[in-house]
């Protein structure tokens, strides 16, 4: 398997960057290389079923699954597939960029396989865990040739909490960038009318209390 050459982003992260800091949240068609958003699908397509599971809401002892919240499911990246790797060093590129414009301070990224079947969904919600601030960004790219409107799966991003109507309505096409405050946008996922895919990640910063290392590396 040929390795992705990454180009130069500087652009790109400089419109994230400048994005993020008047509106806090960013949606760009297309953001990442073709060849590795095709990569990435491709690969998405290869693994089988049984290495995904059903999401669930909530971390450690809160964690449970709920059909009636949310129908995905979700299947964790490693930097030690190649195929994974090269999207992780994707991402760590923006990580480092973001650092040096804004100066958040993001500490590493978790991100996994989202598949989405006919019909699921994923309820309004925030990502920022209650009591957990170590989740700051959100990341969403998309893996869906020809999606069409009618389709639906729509990702609905709130201006906050008690917002009724969304300010932004995304269609989840082949190659769409999303990144967004974890702990400011609500957002929901409308039912998909076919399969689903996409990337979904968090970048965290570092909690340290008294030499432990929060999220553990």
């Amino acid at each position: 398997m040929n390795a992705i050459v990454l180009p130069d982003n500087t652009l790109l992260l400089d419109r994230i960057a400048d994005d993020l800091a008047t509106t806090g949240y960013c949606i760009y068609p297309q953001a990442l290389p073709h060849s590795l958003t095709d990569r990435m699908y491709q690969y998405m397509q290869d693994l089988e079923q049984e290495e995904f599971r059903r999401a669930g809401i909530g971390r450690d002892q809160e964690h449970q699954l709920n059909r009636q919240v949310r129908g995905d499911q979700i299947r964790w990246l490693s930097a030690s597939r190649p195929e994974e790797s090269a999207y992780l060093a994707w991402m760590e590129e923006l990580r480092i960029g973001i650092n040096r414009r804004l100066m958040m301070g993001l500490f590493d990224y978790e991100c996994h396989f989202s598949r989405y079947p006919q019909g699921a969904f994923y309820r309004r919600h925030l990502d920022a865990f209650q009591g957990r601030t170590n989740r700051v960004l959100s990341t969403v790219c998309y893996l869906n040739p020809d999606w069409q409107p009618g389709n639906g799966g729509e990702l609905l991003i709130y201006a906050d909490e008690q917002a009724q109507a969304p300010i932004e309505r995304v269609q989840p096409c082949y190659g769409t960038l999303v990144v967004f405050l974890s702990d400011r946008f609500p957002h929901e996922v409308l039912p998909a009318q076919r399969e689903r895919l996409s990337l979904t990640g968090w970048y965290r910063v570092n909690n340290s209390l008294g030499g432990i290392v929060d999220p553990p590396r």
